[in-house]
């Protein structure tokens, strides 16, 4: 290996399969499918790790983001109960453990923080066969109303296209409504895995790949910028992975609409797929969460941030992954019950001052931003 090559990176490549691959990212060349295959089947994960962290630095400098947030899930309630078999938070209306907040009762769950003033909503939930867009209308609008300057994040383009069937409309005017009631950006869930096998194993009946990526595009043409995700960990390939990366990366090379990546890591507790594995526990492990993240950052090369969701990937290994190509820590979530349902053993919440905390004693710089990334201040 060049010397002068190897002296770029804090760890040099171990992994001959890896060496063209550093030196593309080093020449800041676009990685191609089998360069990002190549870097799954590696397991030289500190050299890769090196890499994310160099292209983040490069970036991002030492920054790292964070939010005041609070998760907000109006119902459980979903229409796909029995064919998303990877998830433990749906109910059937009638199920036991099934809800549907009423107006009031999000309002009050709005005001659940008391220790630090909240910058960001983020609300998502199930596919409620008679909750209709007038509701989710009213939760913004009374939302907005209610705390003056904060951002809305909300509806995956799973509910987004859901609503659009119940109201029997398009897709723009359920858009066009919700941001004409206050919608800020739109979150990045519902992409599971976009391969059309995996989603028939995992998520029978739910949006098809083109379908996620056409409403992000029109969320996109209106000005609504957006999160984009990848559920890995259950029955999907390395192949699988790369594909959806690449579907990501092309459509912002289109719109440039997405603000950030967030690999999600799979929890099989509480759900028919981790049954079918015969898994219990945590599905990944601290090894593929830090891949998956670097690589992201590695592929991703027209997304500016790389988040880690610590909800799922724990606060620990998500301080790592600050080293890892990472920027952004997620937020204060304060009450999140979609992963727990999974088995996440992780805190409901973080407080602020723990998370500035985190960032620090990793050697990083916290920053607190808003729903678009936009700096507040910082330590």
């Amino acid at each position: 290996m060049n010397p002068a090559f190897a002296q770029e990176l804090a760890v040099a490549p171990t992994d001959p399969a890896l060496v063209p691959v550093a030196e593309k990212v080093l020449a800041g060349e676009r990685l191609n499918r089998q360069d990002g295959i190549t870097l799954f089947e590696s397991k030289d994960l500190l050299a890769i790790g090196a890499l994310a962290d160099l292209v983040n630095r490069q970036r991002n400098g030492d920054r790292v983001f964070i939010v005041a947030n609070q998760h907000i899930n109006p119902t459980n309630v979903c229409i796909l109960r029995a064919t998303c078999v990877f998830c433990s938070y749906a109910r059937r209306p009638k199920e036991e453990g099934a809800y549907t907040m009423s107006l009031e009762e999000a309002f009050a769950e709005a005001e659940l923080p008391k220790d630090s003033p909240v910058r960001e909503f983020h609300i998502v939930g199930g596919l409620h066969p008679k909750l209709r867009l007038s509701y989710y209308e009213e939760l913004i609008r009374g939302l907005k109303e209610r705390h003056p300057g904060v951002q809305i994040k909300a509806l995956t383009a799973v509910e987004i296209a859901h609503l659009a069937r119940i109201e029997k409309t398009g897709i723009d005017e359920v858009l066009e409504r919700l941001k004409a009631a206050g919608l800020d950006t739109l979150p990045g869930g519902g992409a599971e895995v976009f391969s059309a096998a995996v989603r028939a194993t995992i998520a029978d009946r739910k949006l098809v790949a083109d379908e996620w990526i056409d409403v992000h595009r029109r969320a996109h043409r209106l000005g609504i910028r957006s999160n984009c995700t990848m559920l890995y960990g259950h029955v999907e390939t390395y192949a699988d992975r790369i594909d959806h990366l690449l579907m990501l990366r092309e459509l912002q090379d289109e719109t440039g609409g997405f603000l950030t990546y967030i690999p999600l890591a799979y929890h099989p507790d509480n759900n028919e797929l981790g049954v079918r594995l015969g898994r219990t526990g945590t599905a990944t492990t601290g090894f593929d969460d830090l891949k998956n993240l670097a690589v992201g950052r590695l592929f991703l090369d027209n997304i500016a941030h790389i988040k880690t969701h610590w909800i799922m990937n724990t606060p620990k290994v998500s301080q790592i992954a600050l080293h890892f190509g990472v920027d952004d820590l997620e937020g204060t979530v304060v009450r999140e019950r979609v992963y727990h349902e999974a088995g996440a053993e992780t805190p409901q919440r973080l407080r602020f001052a723990e998370i500035v905390r985190i960032v620090k004693d990793a050697g990083r710089r916290p920053v607190e931003r808003d729903a678009h990334y936009r700096e507040l201040r910082e330590w």
